[in-house]
């Protein structure tokens, strides 16, 4: 049986009935924060970080992180969901909200979807409806302290309401597009949107990732 089988048919403890609403099927509350990621943790010279919004837009722009850092900021507290069958409650994310950011560098998508760019040519695909949303954020604090690398410094995207692959470590650009393209990991077999109530974590394929793994992994 493979790794995306087991996942499908781990057996989880059940859910205390006042946290019901929270908590999406097959997940599994912590308090920890877990670190999983494909690939090496990047470095970066933060003189020469950009931030990129391209593809189908009326203009293209280009920030530098002190631009992005000028940006209004706003706090953000949200439950987040990963595929791997962890649940955490009450994350408060520090950062500009996606609304507020494409309100202040005044572009205009012409398209319904976004693929979202982190390093080292990481990609994930989402619907521009699953952005614009109050509790979308682009964050560089958590709990009120600086990510951590391994989290995801110098920026990372916060979209709650989908598995958390869809929040993007060390983001670094919006591409949109006129169909929704498959990213990374939607390539490699997880599902095209990702909502933890629905379980969409697969399309069918079979694929190598953790599963109740999450437990032994590092955490902070």
């Amino acid at each position: 049986m493979d790794k995306a089988e087991r996942i499908k048919r781990m057996k989880v403890p059940a859910v205390d009935p006042a946290l019901a609403k929270r908590l999406p099927p097959g997940q599994v509350l912590t308090e920890r924060f877990p670190i999983l990621h494909e690939g090496e943790v990047p470095v970066y010279d933060m003189n020469e970080w950009t931030f990129r919004v391209f593809g189908q837009v009326d203009r293209e722009v280009t920030l530098t992180y002190e631009q992005f850092m000028a940006l209004p900021q706003s706090t953000v507290t949200c439950d987040i969901h990963c595929v791997t069958r962890w649940s955490r409650f009450d994350n408060a994310f520090t950062g500009v909200r996606f609304r507020d950011f494409m309100k202040a560098i005044g572009v205009t998508p012409q398209s319904s979807y976004v693929m979202l760019h982190g390093d080292h040519d990481y990609t994930s695909n989402i619907a521009l409806s699953d952005l614009d949303r109050d509790d979308v954020i682009l964050a560089h604090t958590f709990d009120g302290e600086k990510l951590t690398d391994k989290h995801g410094w110098p920026l990372r995207l916060v979209v709650p309401h989908l598995y958390f692959w869809k929040s993007v470590k060390w983001l670094r650009g919006f591409e949109f597009m006129d169909e929704n393209k498959p990213g990374f990991w939607e390539q490699n077999g997880f599902h095209l949107d990702g909502d933890p109530f629905r379980e969409e974590r697969f399309s069918g394929e079979a694929l190598p990732i953790p599963e109740d793994e999450w437990e032994k992994k590092e955490f902070d």
